[in-house]
């Protein structure tokens, strides 16, 4: 670890798994030659900030404390270091989950940074090798990232709808550009969450002929407005059994315990059901489903760098942002309550702003 000089800056954290999200200072490194200064303006609040404050992942990613988080970042770039040639000053970014990773491995080499071997550097709670400890997120008023990690955001977004297409719109992009979604292909998408609402926009905008499964009836006109052409209520067997071996592709973005048996039976020989949704606890599947037409069961996590700007892109020429309410800092907390409950449409991003006052 190097020597850097750093200065504090404004930022919301937990002091442990109960004590919720108040005032902190924390600590950023002064712009090294290749890093981008960002004042945060607005940022996206994913169930997983929520399961990192109050250190759900204990047994596999247990928390430093105290933690900040936040990895669904737009700023305004304020400062760049001598050696910086993709961003000035005054540019708008994107900083997403990853700002850092071992550059050399097969991962990297082909910009699957996310699957890194080093492992990568997470935007917080990840080791940070300039400062010691563990890196902090983007509940915080400025950020400091190597520009190699830093994303353009196109012209017209709405930059606190944009803020979440970094973390909930690259999760589910990636798996439906990986497995070549388009055009006369029919594909499904499990749950209508932050998750969710971001796959039926992408796969619409894709050409796809796109249907919804979701426990809640209610839900129905928000998906068909978001771009689903059906919808289909997965607690209704006879409706299941007319999807029968009918899909290409099934995207499923449930993190609850549920039946995947009855998705895998959807798909077509050589159909693909993918999990970007992350259950706590295994999920039984049938074998003998998968083998008699070839179907394949997958993962996907976030995205490379490469594939993220692309996705931004994308998002720039079709108009795509996330559906957000929008709050301040200081109402973190009572967001986190609504989360558990699935109390929002569909992301919680919050203004920076009220931090900055």
């Amino acid at each position: 670890m190097m020597t850097v000089s750093s200065y504090e800056t404004r930022a919301f954290a937990a002091q442990s798994p109960t004590s919720g999200l108040a005032p902190a200072t924390i600590r950023r490194r002064d712009p090294l030659p290749k890093d981008v200064q960002i004042e945060v303006l607005f940022c996206g609040v994913c169930h997983s900030d929520l399961h990192q404050v109050r250190n759900e992942w204990g047994k596999t990613m247990p928390t430093t404390y105290p933690c900040t988080p936040g990895h669904e970042i737009v700023g305004r770039v304020t400062k760049t270091g001598r050696d910086v040639r993709k961003f000035r000053e005054g540019d708008m970014i994107a900083v997403g989950c990853l700002v850092d990773s071992c550059r050399t491995c097969p991962g990297c080499r082909e910009g699957l940074e996310q699957y890194c071997d080093g492992p990568a550097m997470f935007t917080y709670n990840g080791a940070d090798k300039h400062l010691g400890g563990v890196t902090y997120g983007g509940y915080s008023a400025s950020l400091v990232v190597d520009e190699d990690f830093v994303l353009r955001l196109p012209k017209g977004l709405d930059p606190a709808g944009a803020a979440p297409l970094v973390c909930a719109g690259i999760t589910t992009y990636s798996p439906l550009r990986h497995w070549k979604v388009g055009r006369g292909q029919k594909v499904g998408i499990v749950g209508l969450g932050g998750l969710g609402h971001m796959a039926v926009k992408f796969a619409h905008a894709m050409g796809a002929r796109v249907v919804l499964f979701t426990t809640s009836p209610g839900k129905s006109a928000d998906a068909m407005r978001l771009g689903a052409d059906e919808v289909v209520v997965s607690k209704d067997s006879a409706a299941m059994l007319k999807q029968a071996g009918s899909f290409d592709f099934i995207l499923d973005t449930v993190s609850a315990p549920h039946d995947l048996n009855a998705y895998v039976e959807l798909l077509k020989r050589d159909g693909t059901l993918t999990m970007v949704g992350a259950p706590e606890e295994p999920l039984p599947v049938g074998v003998i489903s998968l083998l008699f037409r070839r179907r394949r069961i997958a993962g996907s996590l976030i995205g490379g760098l490469r594939e993220t700007q692309e996705m931004l892109d994308f998002c720039g020429e079709h108009g795509i942002t996330s559906d957000i309410e929008k709050i301040a800092i200081q109402d973190i907390n009572r967001a986190y309550d609504r989360l558990v409950k699935s109390d929002v449409k569909y992301r919680f991003v919050i203004d920076l702003a009220s931090l900055k006052r």
